[in-house]
């Protein structure tokens, strides 16, 4: 695939949860602009996906894990694992960088040990880096990252993208309410945001669709687009929910296998 100066294309490869559905997978999402690719969370489900959507896996520049969630993160050690030893990456001399928050080398390094795998010593150098909140660190050429904590886990980010032409995507991660995520994703392309629940949340840790609109509203994003959605959401109508709450406002329902492209 060929993308010009002006675009960014996302794949969601997983607009689903932890529980099991039979159309909407666990959580992760393929960012590609002309400079590289980036993997944002990698669910179990992450692996195949990928594969699925005739995405060049192997040639994987970022990955990004919001929180340490297996529906997030899970598909990491299994993916390192098939890249170890696939024919398509016994060539490749790229590395490959895995950012997350404090505590993913930990975890990671426990389920690398218990079977021995020895996942980063991969036919190509790979490094997995902590970033603090609020600093800036690269993605790959032309692309640049900050992250922003939720309230969801201790370790739980949100992430913001900007390329060198000014495109902007804002993936929330799991959170709770909190009106500063709203500040954080001010003004962006696209805004990729948690609605887990249509309303009575159980938890505080989520977003229901009202706070997730006035999150979306306060924001001004060119475009928001709700996933991680339970399967209570199969029971309702998606538009004419949102356009009760929300009438005129750009808010779509992720679904697995959507494409958005952000393109100035």
């Amino acid at each position: 695939m060929i993308y010009d100066i002006y675009r960014m294309k996302i794949t969601i490869l997983g607009s689903g949860t932890s529980v099991p559905h039979p159309k909407r997978s666990g959580s992760a999402y393929w960012v590609e602009t002309e400079n590289g690719s980036m993997l944002i969370d990698c669910a179990p489900s992450a692996i195949h996906r990928m594969a699925e959507e005739g995405l060049d896996w192997a040639n994987l520049d970022t990955i990004w894990i919001s929180h340490l969630h297996l529906d997030h993160a899970g598909g990491l050690a299994p993916f390192l694992f098939g890249m170890k030893y696939a024919p398509q990456t016994q060539r490749r001399t790229k590395p490959l960088n895995i950012f997350g928050a404090k505590g993913l080398g930990n975890w990671f390094r426990q389920i690398d040990d218990a079977g021995n795998y020895r996942l980063l010593e991969q036919p190509f150098p790979i490094e997995l880096v902590e970033v603090e909140p609020l600093k800036e660190f690269p993605i790959c050429d032309g692309l640049t990252a900050v992250s922003f904590d939720t309230p969801h886990t201790p370790e739980s980010r949100a992430i913001h993208l900007r390329d060198t032409s000014g495109k902007t995507l804002v993936f929330s991660a799991d959170t709770g309410f909190t009106k500063t995520l709203g500040s954080f994703a001010k003004n962006v392309d696209l805004f990729l945001l948690e609605c887990s629940f249509v309303r009575d949340k159980p938890v505080d840790g989520h977003l229901q669709l009202d706070e997730a609109i006035y999150l979306a509203r306060y924001s001004g994003a060119r475009t928001t687009v709700l996933t991680h959605l339970y399967p209570e959401w199969d029971e309702v109508d998606f538009e004419e929910e949102v356009a009760r709450l929300a009438e005129g406002t750009n808010i779509v329902q992720a679904f697995d296998g959507m494409t958005l492209t952000i393109d100035h």
